[in-house]
């Protein structure tokens, strides 16, 4: 298991947070081994397997049942296990070839309209405010811009460097998952709010700190967590009349899903908006294209005079 988890961050440049997951999913994946007696990976049978992931989502007396989102991901583990044990030469076959795992239902992603998005960002008010609780209050600001204006993950916005950050050509790098980068073109609105913080507010939080390259720093001058980037946008949503609980909740994603929205909406190709969203496959994108669809449904539904019968 220890080779298969350094094959995946050395080969594949897995994120610390699925090699954490997966860590978790395979050290119980092995306890369940251990429990049926079998001591090496060649030993293993397709029913094993089977029960594994059945157990996953019945749970059991230790451990309660997974969402199937989160059995699925367990399920992708074993399998990947058992394929580098084929590979690698220590098992014969691979039992976890013909299981099945679960499919998480494929739920559309939720985007904000564009008024509720401008609301958002306003909270934390203008990029021109002053006095004591202004370097917090830029740096919000500048957060919420940067989400919106480069469609970044939460911690492709906290993992950004200064360095990583050109105002003047309105661009950022972003480090995306499995080591990959892009440049991605950062808005008018969100570049505005970018200068006016690492300008007038990032200086003197990064006087309290010890010195990182973070673009987005924490009042003590660390780099702000995604904990932390939650929380502001969460402020920020309460602010602004925006659910914060409930399957509605405004989440770090949100910013995302209305960002490739908006952008498909506005006629953007869908490859161009893969490119910015640093998908490694159109696959993935093309989930957007199906709101923008249900959108037009429903306009259409309450426009056109004979669209009911």
């Amino acid at each position: 298991m220890r080779t298969y988890l350094d094959h995946l961050t050395v080969e594949r440049g897995l994120s610390a947070n699925t090699l954490t997951s997966y860590r978790r999913d395979l050290e119980r994946y092995l306890a369940t081994l251990a429990g049926a007696g079998i001591g090496d990976l060649a030993s293993v049978g397709a029913g094993v397997v089977e029960a594994h992931l059945a157990r996953l989502r019945s749970g059991d007396d230790d451990h309660p049942p997974l969402a199937v989102s989160s059995a699925a991901r367990a399920a992708s583990a074993v399998r990947g296990l058992h394929r580098f044990a084929l590979r690698e030469g220590l098992a014969g076959a691979d039992p976890s070839r013909d299981v099945r795992p679960p499919k998480p239902p494929r739920r559309l992603p939720r985007a904000l309209p564009v008024d509720d998005v401008v609301r958002l960002l306003e909270t934390a008010g203008p990029v021109a405010v002053t006095g004591a609780e202004a370097p917090l209050a830029l740096r919000d600001r500048a957060l919420l811009e940067f989400l919106y204006g480069t469609g970044a993950r939460i911690s492709e916005a906290v993992g950004a460097a200064v360095d990583d950050v050109d105002p003047d050509e309105g661009t950022v790098l972003l480090h995306g998952k499995g080591g990959r980068t892009r440049l991605v073109p950062v808005g008018g609105y969100a570049v505005e709010a970018l200068r006016a913080y690492l300008v007038r507010a990032r200086p003197g939080l990064a006087a309290a700190g010890r010195g990182t390259p973070a673009v987005f720093l924490n009042a003590r001058g660390g780099p702000l967590s995604r904990q932390g980037a939650w929380t502001i946008l969460r402020r920020a949503a309460e602010r602004a009349g925006l659910p914060v609980d409930g399957p509605a909740a405004v989440s770090p994603h949100t910013l995302r899903h209305s960002y490739a929205t908006h952008l498909l909406d506005g006629g953007a190709d869908v490859r161009v908006v893969q490119e910015l969203l640093g998908h490694a496959s159109v696959t993935t994108t093309q989930v957007y294209t199906l709101v923008t669809v249900e959108r037009l449904r429903e306009v259409y539904a309450t426009a056109h005079p004979r669209a009911h019968g």
